[in-house]
């Protein structure tokens, strides 16, 4: 397949090449003509959308143990490494020949842009910091929002991150995260810094965000000495020529999907859903977090809310919300999504379908990916029997139990879509973790299988052993200077300074 070897386009430049990590695979077939596949995939998609429930931040069966920030991080960090401009929906795709505009690397292109050289008005008269817009207030102090032209569009380097409120916001934290170290390494060159904030960036992928998505035995499969070993990866191996399999951004990291909330509360006083007003309900929400526009004034992230940096003790406020209530999770990674995803406002898609399920599993067909039992045995896992790939919340409730996929219909027998079947294998991958708020208190958490984890870990790791300035190319054991356990939430703690 071309994907696998070609040389990518224009190499070291903006653009690589989408491909295939299991090229001999067939794609799945779910009928005999494209409107029977069409009214399968439907009908699953259908079952994948939760009920309609309004944003709340009271205790929710729903929530993993995860904060609610690694939601938006992942979607961060999807945006560092592809974009795929093209998403018709009425033509069959080859992804071999697919342009990702997006290098498939960890290096904050998103961030970066081309650069000061190339991109002067993102950055200050200095050449090396960050401009920053607007005071924003009711969050932490010094909340900005990005800058923006006169139309209100944000000028950072990836226009995708100003989607909606949340990694808006934490676009800008990472503007200041760079700022900062500007600072405090007066004789640091820009490209030093850029290094510097890069190989931290990495860091907390690779330590932080990999082990609270994906299940400990399958990272550990990838070491040699504790430490990540190329030479340990099976089903990816990128090599010096670097592309972005299919199986990835179509189907397995697409999990964050079923991350989302309904909504959030951004501080004390805002509690927002993630779009307004949703159809099928007579109930009346307020603005939404859509984005691409300039952020509302008091809309100002309390980071604490997202991430654990300062829990506090319950002070009585929030109308009675419990104390550990006031550090929101990210929902379980399981076959269901908010019923918001389900009906996406024309703000959001300008083309049918609004269900982001349904595009999910009509993206993997026109791009023609293999189901999940065949990609488990290729990687030499057994696949996942019928009565164990459940639809559905990962908790299940009398008024909406999970559903065998074989009663939405025969030709998911063995043949269930890539993307659902990670979903599926995730809520038979549950584990205990500690609830970052007090001592004692845990939760149980779905995390990737053997499957669509060792996808995600093995693209995660491939792609930086492959980028010779990634460090875990240049010294695998690295650890950020005087914090060997460093995470996402010492990162923001760093930002906000």
């Amino acid at each position: 397949m071309r994907g696998l070897t070609a040389k990518a386009i224009n190499p070291g430049g903006a653009q690589g090449r989408f491909g295939r990590m299991f090229p001999k695979l067939p794609p799945a077939s779910y009928g005999s003509t494209q409107k029977e596949q069409f009214d399968n995939l439907s009908k699953l998609a259908a079952a994948m959308i939760s009920s309609f429930e309004p944003p709340k931040d009271s205790k929710d069966d729903e929530e993993s143990g995860i904060p609610a920030l690694y939601t938006y991080f992942g979607q961060f960090v999807d945006h560092d490494l592809t974009f795929d401009p093209d998403a018709s929906f009425q033509k069959q795709k080859d992804p071999d020949a697919t342009i990702d505009f997006r290098t498939p690397a960890f290096d904050l292109d998103n961030v970066y842009g081309r650069g000061p050289g190339d991109q002067p008005y993102l950055y200050d008269d200095d050449g090396k910091r960050f401009l920053l817009g607007d005071k924003l207030t009711l969050g932490h102090a010094g909340a900005r929002d990005l800058p923006r032209n006169g139309a209100g569009r944000a000028l950072i380097g990836d226009p995708r991150n100003d989607e909606n409120a949340i990694v808006s916001q934490l676009q800008g934290l990472f503007l200041r995260f760079h700022n900062r170290a500007v600072g405090d390494k007066p004789n640091f060159s820009f490209e030093q810094i850029q290094e510097w904030v890069r190989h931290h960036y990495q860091y907390v992928v690779v330590n932080d965000l990999l082990p609270r998505l994906v299940k400990a035995s399958v990272l550990d499969s990838l070491k040699s000495g504790g430490a990540y070993d190329k030479n340990k990866l099976k089903v990816f191996k990128a090599g010096s020529s670097p592309f972005m399999p299919v199986e990835f951004s179509v189907a397995a990291y697409r999990l964050g999907h079923s991350m989302v909330r309904p909504g959030y509360r951004l501080n004390d006083a805002i509690l927002v859903p993630i779009f307004p007003n949703p159809p099928q309900s007579d109930i009346k929400l307020p603005e939404g977090l859509t984005g691409f526009r300039k952020l509302i004034s008091n809309w100002g992230l309390d980071w604490g809310r997202f991430i654990d940096i300062d829990i506090r003790p319950y002070d009585g406020k929030d109308g009675g919300v419990e104390q550990q209530q006031r550090l929101q999770f990210a929902y379980r990674i399981d076959t269901a999504l908010v019923d918001p995803l389900g009906n996406l406002p024309p703000a959001v898609v300008s083309n049918p379908p609004p269900s982001l399920a349904l595009r999910n599993l009509l993206r993997g067909l026109e791009l023609g990916l293999p189901n999940g039992q065949e990609v488990a045995k290729a990687i030499g896992e057994p696949a996942l029997s019928d009565s164990k790939i459940l639809i559905g919340k990962g908790v299940d409730k009398p008024d909406q139990p999970l559903l065998e996929i074989t009663s939405l219909g025969a030709v998911f027998k063995g043949n269930c879509p890539l993307w659902t079947y990670i979903l599926a294998e995730a809520i038979q991958n549950q584990i205990t973790v500690k609830i970052p708020v007090k001592e004692n208190v845990t939760i149980t958490t779905p995390q990737l299988g053997p499957v669509g984890g060792r996808i995600v870990a093995e693209v995660f790791i491939g792609l930086l052993f492959s980028d010779p300035g990634s460090y875990l190319s240049q010294n695998p054991k690295w650890t950020p200077e005087g914090a060997p356990n460093f995470r996402l939430k010492d990162f923001v703690k760093y930002a906000l300074g």
